[in-house]
């Protein structure tokens, strides 16, 4: 795939932080752990570290979208501090959402990478950080957008349901800008220039050029038009274009 360069400061002094990481497993024989990182940074670390047996890519549940680089000291180091604390809420008269949730986390001054995923359904408000930041938010994250919460860890690992729209859309080709222009409803033209503004990813690495090739259960996300998992080509029409079936995250 051709992608962009990232020579962002930012993930450049990442790679420098787990390099070091990595040389302090390796010389102290311990393991060592990073902040929870996006999938953008996932994308882009990975590259130089890949998983295996002694680097471990771990959110605290199956399928987590946020997960910390582990270096474990050995083969059999099965290491991990991840826990995820749980709130019950009575939601009934003021509805929260992910963005009070997040905004709360913010307010008390804490490094962004120092919780995973989180959520709400079915009352109940869940937030997966380390042990150390568990203490610390049960101890501080009282309120959220004016309703009292009392957080706890819970000996369960709760797992995140996503919601998907199944779309079938004729598009001219696999290509980025074809697939690009169908999903963001613009044309061919229109499409490009959003690949050229940086503004598309696949499987969240920024594309570069127009006609990299969509593959099966590739993620696609269009900055202001959403998420969306290629799954397969349905069928061609009669006049050489195929319908091809993707799932929208809502």
């Amino acid at each position: 795939m051709t992608t962009a360069t990232n020579n962002h400061p930012d993930y450049i002094q990442l790679l420098v932080h787990l390099r070091d990481l990595q040389r302090q497993s390796e010389i102290q024989y311990r393991h060592t752990e990073s902040g929870f990182l996006s999938e953008e940074e996932q994308a882009y670390v990975m590259r130089e570290f890949p998983e295996g047996d002694r680097i471990r890519y771990d959110g605290g549940y199956p399928g987590a979208r946020k997960k910390k680089v582990i270096f474990l000291r050995d083969e059999e180091d099965d290491f991990s501090d991840i826990v995820c604390i749980q709130a019950e809420v009575d939601d009934r008269f003021r509805k929260i959402g992910h963005r009070d949730i997040l905004g709360s986390l913010m307010s008390l001054q804490i490094d962004r990478r120092s919780f995973g995923d989180l959520w709400i359904r079915d009352g109940k408000i869940n937030i997966y950080t380390s042990e150390a930041m568990a203490r610390f938010l049960i101890d501080h994250l009282i309120r959220i957008a004016n309703l009292n919460v009392s957080f706890a860890v819970t000996d369960e690992h709760p797992v995140q349901e996503f919601q998907y729209e199944r779309l079938e859309l004729v598009i001219a080709g696999l290509r980025a800008d074809a697939v690009t222009a169908a999903l963001a409803h613009v044309s061919r033209s229109e499409a490009q220039e959003m690949i050229r503004r940086g503004l598309v990813q696949f499987n969240h690495v920024t594309l570069v050029d127009v006609d990299e090739v969509c593959n099966n259960n590739c993620t696609i996300s269009i900055r202001g038009t959403g998420r969306f998992t290629y799954v397969q080509v349905l069928r061609e029409t009669r006049k050489g274009r195929i319908v091809a079936e993707f799932l929208k995250s809502v």
